[in-house]
């Protein structure tokens, strides 16, 4: 997609990732953005808009664990840019110590969020289409034994949005859907991951995340933004170290179709 001009809406904008992304995406000349986050930002704020003066910015409160909140942002999005293009599900938090809120945020949230934006985006009812990018991990795509629940999240993330890629819908609603899984990444998010395992007796599991080879958050933005010019429906594109690698499924199982004597 051809960023310039476009209108997009940022979810977790104010994040490790997220903010880098934001100057990415403003660099690429877009007409409007419109940050969604839990506490507006100002220090941020005041720099893009003086960064970058020919892009409107506007911050909308929510809570991605609400859905109520969802809806009221999207609708305040709306009225102050009539439409967007690009939606980037980012808000994110890793810590299996907290089972409910990291599914409320990392997996139910996104899809409330993506559910909640279909409608806007959904040509066959006056929308004019458009990019959801839902923010995966590389723990959504290899299981991570040291945060177990935020990587059944993140598989969540993967699967959902690969799904949602479909052909079917994309012929009905002109939306693209594409998962970006970032490997470690230098940010508040993986800090102290001893903290956050699954269990205490195994946290050393955590600590070898410590150990790891990392990427900075501004090379995984600057990669990110790549994506979302070049990448494809359904595409699944791993940002590690630095490298952009798209990611390639087997085909593990298909219904097996009943025979025309079986089904009559």
């Amino acid at each position: 997609m051809d960023l310039k001009g476009k209108n997009v809406i940022y979810e977790g904008g104010f994040g490790g990732i997220g903010q880098h992304c934001l100057k990415q995406f403003l660099a690429k000349g877009i007409k409007n953005l419109v940050i969604f986050d839990l506490k507006e930002n100002a220090e941020i704020l005041e720099n893009l808009r003086k960064s970058y003066p020919q892009s409107k910015i506007f911050f909308v409160q929510f809570d991605i664990t609400n859905k109520d909140s969802i809806t009221k942002a999207f609708i305040a999005a709306v009225e102050k840019i009539g439409h967007f293009d690009v939606l980037v599900n980012g808000c994110g938090m890793m810590d299996d110590t907290k089972v409910d809120l990291m599914i409320d945020i990392n997996l139910k949230g996104l899809i409330n969020s993506t559910l909640t934006a279909l409608p806007y985006m959904d040509k066959s009812t006056g929308g004019r289409g458009g990019l959801i990018i839902n923010i995966s991990s590389v723990a959504g795509l290899e299981p991570t034994s040291a945060v177990t629940i935020y990587s059944a999240a993140k598989h969540g993330v993967t699967a959902f949005t690969r799904g949602m890629a479909n052909p079917v819908f994309y012929d009905h609603h002109g939306v693209s859907f594409i998962t970006i899984c970032p490997g470690i990444t230098e940010t508040d998010l993986v800090a102290n991951p001893q903290t956050k395992a699954t269990f205490e007796y195994a946290k050393h599991l955590a600590g070898l995340l410590d150990m790891a080879a990392r990427q900075g958050p501004e090379i995984c933005a600057e990669n990110l933004v790549k994506v979302a010019e070049t990448g494809k429906n359904g595409g699944v594109y791993k940002l590690d170290l630095g490298e952009i690698k798209e990611v390639t499924f087997p085909v593990f199982w298909k219904p097996v179709m009943k025979s025309s004597t079986e089904s009559s």
